[in-house]
């Protein structure tokens, strides 16, 4: 079991418990230094009385599972407005919002295309771009993510 499954599976109801969704589990290198980090969502948002509540709750469990062999900093935080979307109930759940799509390759011109999320299904991601709808393959989508419009 991978890390982040591990943490998932003793982090999530912790986090319920303290009345938020377990939104994503990251386990990351930055330089030469690893990061755990806990991303929360909640209905009206996620506040740092939130964050520091279940990174208290959740940090002697950690200590005590131990998931992780060596050092590592551990962090937990909202979700955040313009969130990464990556399972198929992530794209389900935000059918119709605005979304930013980054490729791996540009197409036309733009490697980031501003559209709207209109189908998700096997990995393809459908969106619709002014008045074109176009389907990306998941092998042409490097991400997806949320995109707050003022």
């Amino acid at each position: 079991m991978k890390v982040t499954e591990l943490v998932e599976s003793f982090a999530k109801p912790i986090v319920e418990a303290h009345g938020c969704e377990l939104w994503d589990v990251e386990y990351v290198r930055e330089g030469s230094e690893y990061f755990l980090r806990l991303y929360l969502d909640k209905e009206g948002g996620v506040d740092i009385d939130d964050c520091e509540a279940v990174s208290r709750a959740v940090d002697p469990v950690l200590d005590e599972k131990d998931p992780i062999p060596g050092s590592y900093h551990f962090e937990v935080c909202s979700a955040g407005l313009e969130r990464t979307l990556k399972r198929p109930g992530d794209f389900q759940r935000f059918l119709g919002s605005p979304v930013t799509v980054k490729l791996y390759r540009p197409r036309n011109g733009l490697k980031e295309i501003p559209c709207v999320l209109k189908g998700y299904a096997d990995g393809s991601v459908t969106v619709e771009a002014g008045k074109e709808t176009i389907t990306f393959t998941k092998s042409e989508v490097a991400l997806v993510r949320l995109r707050v419009e003022f």
